[in-house]
């Protein structure tokens, strides 16, 4: 299992040591989740904050984009050069056009899907894309409850890309922890977000080992 820590759960008094000791962990990403106040109710991470995790981390970004206007920030955030951007499919007019423009990047490009939206709405772009993020909560808050709706949407994802001969990552994101990372596992998911569970732990290294 890949896990990718999110960086909304750190500390934003000791930023600089929170990035620092999360990618000693054997960590394999670092999420960067970008919210805008208007596709979601609350306000996160700057240009200029996530520069600054850029500059720190030795785990590439792998940012979750949460906003109304992909394109613009999609072209802020580019130059930073991160692994992954992922965009909500309910949040893009055009979504396959945005696929291409992040491909385009050097950028792997990932959609993401709100807890109510089914895996069919993707059947038409799955061959596009590298990733698919599903939420297991409601975007826009840490520390929510893990929907295990998320479970049976992960495996009619999986075969999905079987039936289209599709290859793209599997990530899940929200309430992820050691009681669910198993069934997770075996639902077909290649990497987990987790944000709570492990900032609040007191020990990232073990948290991070306990879902890998």
């Amino acid at each position: 299992m890949l896990v990718a820590p999110s960086v909304l759960s750190a500390d934003f008094g000791r930023l600089n040591e929170e990035i620092l000791a999360i990618c000693e962990t054997g960590c394999d990403y670092i999420h960067v989740d970008v919210m805008d106040g208007h596709f979601v109710p609350n306000m996160t991470l700057g240009p200029v904050v996530v520069q600054s995790i850029a500059k720190l981390a030795t785990k590439p970004l792998d940012i979750h984009l949460m906003v109304d206007n992909n394109n613009f920030f999609i072209d802020l955030f580019a130059p930073l050069k991160p692994e992954i951007i992922s965009f909500h499919l309910e949040s893009e007019r055009h979504p396959h056009r945005l696929i291409q423009k992040i491909k385009s990047l050097g950028i792997k490009a990932g959609i993401v899907l709100n807890p109510h939206t089914s895996e069919q709405s993707l059947k038409y772009l799955l061959q596009d894309l590298d990733l698919v993020l599903l939420m297991s909560v409601n975007p826009g808050f840490g520390g929510q409850r893990f929907i295990k709706n998320v479970l049976q949407k992960a495996k009619n994802l999986k075969e999905l890309e079987k039936i289209q001969g599709a290859k793209c990552l599997i990530e899940v994101d929200g309430g992820v922890n050691e009681s669910n990372i198993n069934n997770l596992k075996e639902a077909g998911v290649d990497i987990v977000v987790a944000g709570t569970y492990v900032f609040s732990s007191g020990d990232y290294k073990k948290a991070v080992n306990s879902l890998k």
